[in-house]
């Protein structure tokens, strides 16, 4: 096996092991390339250190030990950002994976996460007292990072985005600084860190609101590929109370048993459903998905409210291949649905699929400069993400995923929500901001004016 030797200094790296309960390791240890590696497999990255976190006091050590070393910082929690800002080259990574307490306040209904937790994690604790908050549709995702860019889910238009839903977290800033944030103490950096990313610190706790959501209505319904079906979908949003939640899904019939063989491999339209109303509603629910078109497959049951952010776990493991490309827009327009139409037939996997998540409901309730998140205006959030297994098709799946979003950009917003952004999209960072980037740029200079935290979308100081 290839090692890479370290390039720190051994007395440095001695001072950084005694202030760190958590391991460090090196390009030389045995564990280097599993500690290196990263959800998306795009990201074959090789650091100069890895600190897995034990605690706080684990993170402020790392913070000070690459401010001034002078080193690339990369935070990593779940792992799965699509621009691999988990990683880097010949820098430090902070890993967050080993921090995964969770306690949850039933009473309060709230419950606060460290940094490396997942959404399987939250889910599993809070869901113990039939509650939950809006986290990511595929369980392996990091509280972290999805919260910090805004945080879209199932239950987006019944409880808001989960930076929404944020009462107060813990940040390590740039100076190794321990913050607890929230709406009363250090306000701008609350209001920051709702959206604006992992440009301003290390989040080692979040604190969330709950809501009682136990068992939901969940599953996808499959039809033929019809831009008939988008239009009903999108007339079924605007009138739809906010307790249903569907994502709109362009991609290959995947080998399910609910879905018939002959579709197997075939390009269709699904929607994702997650009805979070009362149980005696599901019926009307039902005839709603079965109204859109011919219904060629469905899984559509009641199924405790966890299950549904799992569904997509076992298409989607560690080690695929995935660029994505992401907008905003005020509506789901026939033209937009017309490019859907055109690029389905040249899907490339059966794991790629286009996602357009309704963000209107309690999210678009929410005012544009109350969080850093600033499309609240928009109603709907589109990922087009190519995902596959082999490293020699990453320029013909970048090349389609790259046509695919500049055909759609005449009929959507400039921006993107920055969850979705790749590497290559740096120059939509102002305009993903809108009004709230001076803003930003502002509290980015008070708390990380030397950019200690640029492995992201990066706001400049």
């Amino acid at each position: 096996m290839t090692t890479y030797p370290s390039v720190l200094d051994d007395k440095e790296l001695d001072r950084l092991r005694g202030a760190t309960h958590g391991d460090i390791v090196l390009p030389e240890d045995p564990g280097y390339d599993r500690a290196r590696r990263v959800y998306n497999a795009m990201h074959d990255r090789r650091p100069a250190v890895v600190v897995r976190a034990a605690d706080v006091a684990d993170v402020i050590a790392a913070v000070d030990f690459a401010r001034e070393q002078d080193l690339l910082l990369a935070v990593r929690g779940g792992s799965h950002a699509a621009a691999g800002y988990g990683t880097c080259d010949g820098g430090l990574v902070l890993d967050l994976g080993g921090m995964r307490s969770i306690r949850v306040d039933p009473e309060r209904r709230s419950a606060r996460a460290e940094g490396g937790c997942t959404w399987a994690d939250f889910n599993h604790a809070t869901h113990a007292f039939g509650l939950a908050t809006t986290g990511g549709i595929v369980s392996s995702t990091g509280v972290g990072g999805l919260t910090l860019g805004g945080g879209m889910g199932h239950l987006t238009r019944r409880c808001g985005l989960s930076c929404d839903n944020l009462l107060s977290a813990d940040v390590v800033t740039a100076d190794g600084s321990l913050r607890r944030c929230s709406g009363d103490a250090d306000p701008d950096l609350f209001w920051a860190i709702r959206g604006g990313g992992g440009n301003f610190g290390v989040a080692t706790s979040l604190e969330y609101r709950l809501h009682p959501v136990d068992d939901i209505l969940g599953g996808p319904t499959f039809y033929p590929l019809d831009g008939e079906v988008g239009r009903r979908y999108r007339e079924l949003i605007a009138d739809a109370p906010d307790e249903l939640n569907a994502l709109l899904i362009v991609a290959l019939g995947p080998p399910v048993p609910f879905l018939p063989e002959p579709w197997h491999g075939r390009p269709l339209t699904a929607v994702l459903t997650c009805w979070s109303g009362p149980a005696d509603e599901d019926d009307k629910v039902r005839g709603m998905l079965n109204g859109l078109g011919p219904v060629v497959g469905q899984f559509l049951d009641r199924i405790p409210y966890p299950v549904i952010n799992t569904l997509f776990d076992e298409m989607l493991p560690a080690g695929l291949y995935h660029y994505w490309k992401g907008n905003f827009s005020r509506d789901l327009s026939d033209e937009a649905i017309g490019v859907h139409l055109e690029y389905a037939p040249t899907i490339p996997s059966l794991e790629t699929a286009t996602l357009v998540f309704p963000i209107d409901g309690a999210a678009g309730r929410v005012g544009p400069g109350d969080t850093a998140f600033a499309y609240r205006d928009a109603a709907f959030s589109t990922g087009i993400g190519p995902s596959f297994r082999n490293r020699s098709d990453i320029e013909p799946n970048m090349a389609w995923c790259r046509a695919y979003s500049d055909a759609l950009r005449p009929h959507v917003e400039e921006a993107g929500y920055v969850n979705f952004l790749d590497a290559d999209d740096q120059d939509r960072v102002r305009s993903n901001y809108r009004q709230n980037y001076d803003r930003l740029s502002a509290v980015k200079r008070r708390y990380d004016p030397g950019n200690l935290f640029r492995l992201n979308q990066n706001i400049t100081p």
